[in-house]
């Protein structure tokens, strides 16, 4: 027995709002809920309206509109012994939480959605869609594995429920799994996923079945093959153009976004990149669908195409950046909630352990970016004078190219210790991301920094690479900066940032002795 078999009130209309939504028709479907909860006395139907109205309003975008949504929804739900209903509410309220930047609220609704709907004892297709809004939500949250799980999950119960395959086909998964990689500079992971959400459309469309894909599949397979496009990829469409397919997806805020960026990925491919550059300025897009960086990825790659290399290369940075700061918000939710549940000593000092794992590099063992940040905090709050300074690597996107990753990696470890190895005593160094260094010079003056740059550009340039990476010379170009007292400490290392690269990017552009 499913759970709409023990609904005893207006069972057509609430099976009615949930096709409509499927459909993409969410707003027909709010108002038909809306009826259903002002006119139903059955605790059961006014639960299930409540739920299916907070995912239309999801749906929608209507952000303001959750927080009360989801109180409604809770306190209807709240006496219902019913695992679905509980499950399926903790979905949406992670998704909810989500697109209100309230991280540790989605977290913890994640964990309470996966446990109650995996307690159904008698899953029915009502559940498999509690698992697909699941692993919508730990998409959006960037676990892309869990989403993986939770959709083969809903594809599974669908299948046994009579619910297509295709209909939990999950290509906005995939293609949110894409863009991260591209975000954080693996481009070529990116199109391999792109291209296995292309086989994927191309397989339903050979077997006729592309016609019962979801709207809103139809609008992520759509921005999939445009941003292939914009890559510089061959997008072989059998009869499915991506500009008509981002046309789909309904009154959903998330198809409109991709509509929206899906038209800026197209004017790259179609060798139009000014126009693309002009859209971008004017689009208006929820960080949430496909990540905070992906505005300024696009707009990389499309000036890149116009051959405004510098800007790009900020561009580029600045995506590199946003999507940076998402995973250390992700890893300040973990590390908090491990916090929260220290009760005794031997707890404190565990937590402390994963903590310096959190702020160290794995691959140099230098600091990462957050012990960096905390550090000149500290500094400057001291109020010590202080230079900073950004290193970034020339010639290393010949090495990955040439010589692969691995060989990349090699030269990462090998930089770190060439900079470790010339810097003075009480100096600090950190892996910023990518193959990008900061150097802190406390208690120092520019005339001193440069001094600093000279030791660390010899000190690469007469490492012997080649050995290491034959055929593929290796530099490094230094840009430093002041932290200078003001009104607002974060203000002023943003502008001391901001200043040291562009002094980096000088230095980039000078012709170098031979």
């Amino acid at each position: 027995m499913g759970w709409l078999d023990r609904v005893d009130d207006q069972v057509d209309a609430l099976t009615h709002a949930r096709a409509l939504q499927e459909a993409s028709r969410s707003a027909e479907s709010y108002v038909l809920l809306e009826r259903v909860i002002r006119t139903t006395t059955d605790p059961a139907a006014r639960a299930d309206a409540m739920v299916q109205r907070l995912s239309a309003l999801i749906n929608l975008g209507r952000t303001a509109e959750f927080t009360r949504a989801i109180e409604e929804a809770s306190a209807a739900v709240r006496d219902l012994a019913e695992p679905y209903l509980h499950g399926h509410l903790n979905a949406l309220a992670a998704l909810a939480a989500h697109h209100q930047g309230a991280l540790d609220r989605c977290v913890m609704h994640l964990v309470r959605a996966a446990r109650a709907l995996g307690a159904v004892t008698d899953p029915d297709r009502d559940t498999a869609w509690g698992w697909h809004d699941l692993a919508m939500a730990y998409s959006y949250l960037s676990f892309h594995g869990y989403a993986l799980g939770a959709i083969e999950r809903a594809r599974q119960l669908g299948l046994t429920a009579g619910i297509p395959e295709e209909t939990f086909a999950a290509p906005g998964i995939r293609l949110r799994n894409a863009v991260a990689l591209d975000h954080n500079g693996d481009s070529d992971g990116c199109l391999r996923v792109l291209r296995d959400v292309a086989a994927d459309l191309a397989r339903f469309v050979r077997a006729g079945r592309a016609s019962q894909l979801r709207p809103s599949s139809l609008a992520a397979y759509g921005y999939a093959a445009a941003r292939q496009a914009a890559l510089g990829d061959l997008v072989a469409t059998e009869g499915t153009e991506p500009a008509r397919l981002i046309s789909h997806g309904g009154d959903s805020a998330r198809a409109r976004d991709m509509r929206q960026l899906g038209q800026v990925c197209l004017a790259v491919a179609d060798g139009r990149p000014i126009e693309a550059v002009a859209r971008l300025d004017t689009v208006q897009v929820s960080n949430e669908t496909l990540g905070a960086a992906e505005p300024a990825r696009l707009r990389s790659i499309a000036l890149t195409r116009a051959g405004d290399h510098l800007a790009a290369h900020r561009a580029d940075r600045l995506a590199f950046r946003l999507a940076a700061q998402r995973n250390d918000r992700l890893r300040d939710v973990y590390i908090d909630g491990i916090a929260a549940r220290i009760d005794h000593e031997e707890m404190r000092r565990e937590a402390a352990r994963f903590e310096g794992e959190a702020l160290t590099d794995p691959l140099t063992g230098l600091p990462n970016r957050r012990r960096l940040e905390r550090y000149i905090t500290a500094v400057v709050t001291r109020g010590e004078r202080v230079v900073i300074g950004v290193c970034d690597l020339d010639g290393f996107k010949a090495v990955n190219t040439r010589h692969g990753h691995h060989s990349g990696d090699l030269v990462l470890q090998r930089i770190a210790g060439v900079i470790n190895r010339v810097m003075r005593r009480g100096d600090f160094v950190a892996r910023y991301g990518g193959d990008e260094f900061v150097v802190v010079l406390p208690d120092t003056g520019m005339a001193e920094a440069a001094e600093v740059a000279r030791r660390i550009e010899a000190a690469v340039r007469l490492e012997d690479w080649e050995s290491l990476v034959p055929g593929t010379p290796v530099g490094v170009s230094i840009g430093f900066a002041e932290v200078s007292g003001g009104s607002g400490l974060r203000d002023a290392l943003s502008v001391a940032f901001e200043q040291a690269d562009r002094e980096m990017l000088r230095a980039k552009s000078r012709p170098r002795a031979s």
